[in-house]
């Protein structure tokens, strides 16, 4: 991280259990290096063992990556940064809007077949990403699967995680693989409306559909960070943390600059 991008990401982190007077003891490593060998992991798809020795010792690193995993404190931070890009932007931290959908990516030889599938569709032997972003592209829910997990499935889990932490959220846009019960579901459940765009029969080639783009820039920043080009986490719990990972990547970045814009 640049000093620029430290000074917005200080204030924003998670405070240590040691630090509130509820037990454990002072970290070896200071935050701000130990966040930069986590997100130089991620941008770079290095091996843990692969660490570069300008960084501390990779299983130190992995122990700091997997606490903040199992403690949620890495989508804590997460959320704090999209609340503060979003407010930067002249928005309300709470949305009301989103859109969902699915990316299929191959998985690495370690993914155990248990937690791995085989998309019929999209033709890919892996796992799946269901994820939920704001109308500005921002992360506000993500759940890994198996690839051959069905999208209305997942996304009944996923609404419902969203739907709770988000209680402004009103509507959802979703592609035609989303209908069915769960748009009823989704009104009498959640009290949220989900929105089928379609393209038109009529439609030849590629065409921008309204709100679809969103999500599908999304999944290109994603693409950008070579960690999440495959799945290489034997964990679907760690496969979820490094897209949260991913996106402290594209805030901060954005937080830093002298004005903020929509890129």
């Amino acid at each position: 991280m640049t000093d620029a991008e430290w000074a917005t990401v200080r204030p924003l982190l998670p405070v240590p259990a040691w630090l509130r007077g509820r037990g454990g003891q002072p970290e070896a490593y200071c935050h701000r290096v130990m966040l930069d060998a986590i997100r130089y992991l991620v941008d770079n798809g290095i091996k843990w063992r692969g660490m570069p020795v300008d960084f501390p010792p990779w299983d130190r690193v992995y122990a700091f990556f997997r606490r903040w995993r199992d403690h949620g404190l890495v989508k804590e931070f997460h959320d704090r940064l999209r609340g503060q890009v979003r407010e930067t932007l002249g928005r309300d931290a709470a949305p009301t809007a989103g859109v969902i959908d699915s990316q299929s990516v191959k998985a690495d030889a370690v993914v155990a077949t248990d937690s791995r599938g085989f998309d019929g569709g999209k033709l890919i032997n892996g796992r799946k990403r269901h994820v939920v972003v704001d109308t500005l592209g921002l992360l506000l829910g993500v759940i890994v699967t198996a690839a051959d997990t069905g999208d209305r499935i997942a996304a009944q889990e996923l609404l419902g995680k969203v739907a709770d932490m988000h209680h402004r959220l009103e509507l959802v846009w979703a592609d035609g693989g989303y209908t069915g019960s769960l748009v009823a579901h989704c009104l009498t459940t959640l009290a949220l409306v989900l929105a089928i765009v379609k393209r038109s029969d009529d439609m030849r080639g590629f065409v921008v559909l309204p709100k679809r783009w969103i999500v599908e820039r999304f999944f290109a920043h994603l693409m950008r960070t070579r960690r999440l080009v495959r799945d290489f986490e034997r964990r679907t719990a760690s496969a979820e943390a490094m897209v949260y990972w991913s996106m402290t990547l594209l805030m901060t970045r954005r937080l830093a600059r002298p004005h903020l814009g929509r890129g």
